[in-house]
């Protein structure tokens, strides 16, 4: 039996968003799994849409002023989870904080450098931070610690010190608005890193008393599922498809289909939620090698959105190449960062982010499935349902009131209309650059129907959205169907 995790308060949040509400409040609440196990909700029963954003420096980089400007910046954008982590990758071991604080004493993870008095030690700065960003309305994707201490040569961790650091941990930040992302971009290769993980996430459990969330953030071209499918402690699946610009591929050393593994993880048993937690970043070296390739790009990023949620995906983890890191000229640059941090948070693939929430709020959310077969496949069938940059995804509800298509390209597509229960089916183009829809016609629902992006022959993204007349939808995207 599913055991519920509840978070002991309610905060208020003034969004800058018509579909997330102008001047209207929002609360930090219950977050706990679907009872169909593939959406995250709230403690009302509303579907909780998680869009996330890599900042994983936040706490070790940033100072208040800082952490401030930053978190507000991604609350106005409609972000609803910063994932950030306490031993951080940088140094965060050795290297202070802006205010010349280590997180433990003597590289000890059993002992935190804790002391007396508010803003005098690092987790007094880790304590401001995650509460500024629950009084904005954001939860934090909270990683104990990044996975070279746990994985890489000389580890700091043990599984005893594990279990001791994992309670601390919950304890102190159990009662807050967070979600436990163990791991930290490593695989797990020997009994002994597994006894670290399943030690930690035994300590969470009996630091917060259950109250929590927990996943876990693995290696590029991989998922938890991998490891810890079958872990109790485990609430959804977390996966990170890597920094490529293609839905499918090889990825590292490894044959595999990075994308094309979030559905896997959705058709997965027993049934877990599944979320890309890190996908490509904007403005990143695309798959490690910017000679070759060059840097990512929104439309990039757009793609990964797209192509996870309708995969199945219960939300998605935006990222950007500076923020994660948290660069400035005044920091030491991890593979060339085109901008500082303060200037990428402005970047448009993250401004995007928030019309891929707005247009899955906007229909029945939690009754949402994946489903390629909406899709007629083109004689030609690299052209339609497509690959590498060009894949096209597909997506409808269970009770047949609505379905959508992603179209990567500008490239004709014929779907199955008697996907949709209703006699007649009212079409809408979204475009996912703006969050703007256009009526697309209505039609009888019988047999087939070729549909042509506005912008034919253009590397131009658009989303086919079909409803069920009856049910007399908004706009996809105009307005949300929650709370």
């Amino acid at each position: 039996m599913m055991k519920i995790k509840v978070i002991f308060f309610t905060l208020i949040i003034m969004v800058a968003s018509p579909l997330f509400g102008q001047n209207t409040t929002s609360s930090i609440s219950l977050l706990k799994v679907s009872s169909n196990n593939h959406y995250l909700v709230r403690a009302d029963g509303t579907p909780f849409f998680y869009l996330g954003d890599t900042a994983w420096e936040l706490f070790h980089r940033l100072n208040r002023e800082e952490a401030v400007r930053y978190l507000e910046d991604r609350a106005e954008k409609g972000f609803t989870v910063i994932q950030a982590v306490a031993l951080a990758e940088l140094a965060g071991d050795r290297d202070p904080n802006p205010y010349g604080h280590l997180p433990l004493e003597n590289l000890n993870p059993a002992k935190p450098a804790v002391k007396e008095g508010p803003q005098n030690d690092y987790w007094d700065h880790v304590d401001f931070i995650v509460d500024k960003a629950n009084e904005l309305g954001l939860y934090i994707g909270f990683l104990p610690t990044w996975g070279r201490y746990w994985h890489d040569e000389k580890p700091l961790f043990t599984p005893q010190n594990a279990a001791v650091y994992g309670e601390w941990i919950g304890k102190r930040y159990g009662g807050k608005g967070v979600i436990w992302i163990l791991g930290g971009d490593r695989r797990v290769e020997t009994d002994t890193q597994r006894e670290i993980i399943e030690a930690m996430a035994l300590g969470l459990r009996k630091g917060d008393g259950g109250r929590n969330l927990i996943t876990f953030h693995p290696r590029g071209g991989s998922g938890s599922s991998e490891y810890f499918h079958n872990s109790e402690w485990l609430d959804f699946n977390m996966r990170q498809n890597g920094h490529q610009a293609e839905y499918s591929g090889k990825y590292s050393d490894k044959d595999a289909v990075p994308h094309g593994n979030t559905r896997s993880d959705f058709d997965r048993k027993p049934a877990k939620p599944v979320i890309d937690g890190e996908p490509l970043y904007e403005d990143h070296p695309l798959r490690f090698r910017p000679k070759d390739n060059g840097h990512s790009i929104a439309a990039d990023i757009r793609r990964c959105l797209y192509w996870d949620l309708f995969d199945g995906a219960f939300g998605h983890t935006y990222g950007h190449h500076s923020v994660w890191q948290m660069w400035s000229d005044k920091k030491n640059p991890v593979n060339g960062p085109l901008m500082p941090w303060y200037e990428a948070i402005e970047q448009p693939g993250a401004g995007q982010m928030q019309y891929g929430r707005k247009l899955i709020e906007s229909r029945p959310f939690l009754s949402r499935i994946p489903d390629n077969e909406i899709l007629v496949s083109h004689r030609v069938a690299t052209a339609v349902p497509g690959a590498g940059k060009y894949r096209f995804a597909a997506t409808r509800d269970t009770e047949g009131s609505y379905a959508m298509v992603y179209a990567p390209a500008g490239r004709a597509f014929t779907v199955k209309m008697d996907v949709i229960k209703g006699a007649k089916i009212k079409a809408w183009w979204y475009n996912p650059r703006n969050g703007n829809a256009t009526s697309a016609g209505n039609y009888e629902n019988s047999g087939e129907r070729t549909f042509t992006p506005p912008d034919p022959g253009e590397a131009l993204d658009w989303i086919l959205v079909l409803d069920d007349a009856s049910k007399k939808y908004p706009a996809p995207g105009s307005k949300t169907l929650y709370k």
